[in-house]
């Protein structure tokens, strides 16, 4: 068995960083959304005042979020920029979802696994989202009636962390002993599964992530 040693390397995403996708002010955030779509169209504020008919100055202030544009002038900015109406408001209104499942209510669904005696409870499912990936969580439990299956094979990466009993866990060619307090991070197109039942009952968390459309 090779044990891995973790990369001393900086983490290239800051978990602290404040987003800013979603606007709590509304000027601020049509301004924005104007500002981006008109640099998405390559104008500049002189071409999107001629489009419009409004003056360089205002749409230096709308674009900056220090006034509210009327009605009138949303339709006129629509035109200019071939957008409906609605996509001025997307920042302040677009939502992010959660889910929240209580203890002892996680769903138990149906996996090839299953038919080995593993039970699936599916933590928080998300669909369609901005992050482009799907992300599915489960509490895995493996008992007496489990049987060792080691040949689960899918798109994405998977994270194991073991909760309570020992399993020995194959990834390829290799296979761990996992404990209590131990994780396993793979590649999940490699044959994998638990090999061993060492110390029962065993349940773990398992986290399954994979780009929106695949499988």
């Amino acid at each position: 068995m090779t044990r891995y040693e973790m990369p001393q390397t900086k983490l290239s995403q800051d978990p602290h960083k404040l987003r800013e996708t979603r606007e709590k002010n509304l000027e601020t955030a049509i301004g924005r959304e104007v500002r981006e779509v008109r640099h998405a169209r390559g104008m500049t504020v002189a071409d999107l005042a001629e489009a419009t008919g409004l003056s360089v100055g205002m749409l230096s202030k709308i674009e900056n979020g220090v006034t509210s544009p009327s009605l009138t002038t949303l339709q006129a900015l629509s035109g200019a920029l071939s957008v409906p109406v609605t996509a001025f408001f997307r920042r302040f209104e677009e939502r992010r979802e959660a889910v929240h499942v209580k203890a002892g209510e996680a769903l138990e669904i149906e996996r090839a696994g299953t038919r080995a005696g593993h039970q699936y409870n599916l933590l928080g499912h998300l669909g369609a989202n901005n992050s482009g990936v799907v992300v599915e969580p489960y509490l895995i439990t493996l008992s007496e009636e489990s049987d060792v299956f080691p040949t689960f094979q899918h798109d994405g990466v998977e994270l194991l962390y073991i909760l309570e009993g020992e399993v020995g866990y194959r990834h390829g060619d290799q296979s761990f002993h996992l404990r209590p307090g131990d994780s396993l991070f793979f590649d999940a197109d490699a044959p994998h599964g638990p090999d061993e039942l060492i110390r029962l009952p065993i349940r773990y968390l398992s986290v399954i992530s994979y780009p929106q459309g695949g499988s």
